[in-house]
């Protein structure tokens, strides 16, 4: 597992090859209406094991939160099941909308 300042994921999100990494955010459905990273797909924490099979292993996958804390315990995991490529947003959306995006809602 690595982890990636949201700056370094934006550089490496900018020289991605398509289809580019799965930008899994682990919060709640509240969370994510509230603001995302575009193109982020949504699988809660909670939701994680029952959803492990629709995740592909071999993807490269950017876990991401709303502080970096438990996108690194979900990160952990996947990293534990086999995923062989796994990125934790370290600072998560709070970080993403200070960095990078400063039009991001926070809260």
């Amino acid at each position: 597992m690595r982890e990636f300042s949201a700056v370094q994921l934006r550089d490496h999100l900018a020289h991605a090859e398509p289809p580019g990494p799965l930008l899994l955010d682990v919060r709640e459905p509240w969370e994510f209406r509230v603001c995302r990273i575009e193109g982020s797909q949504l699988i809660p924490m909670g939701h994680i094991a029952a959803s492990i099979n629709a995740l592909d292993p071999a993807r490269e996958t950017v876990v991401i939160c709303h502080h970096g804390i438990r996108s690194r315990q979900v990160a952990r995991f996947l990293d534990y099941q086999g995923f062989d490529n796994v990125i934790n947003l370290s600072g998560g959306v709070e970080a993403w909308a200070r960095d990078v995006d400063r039009q991001m809602a926070t809260y």
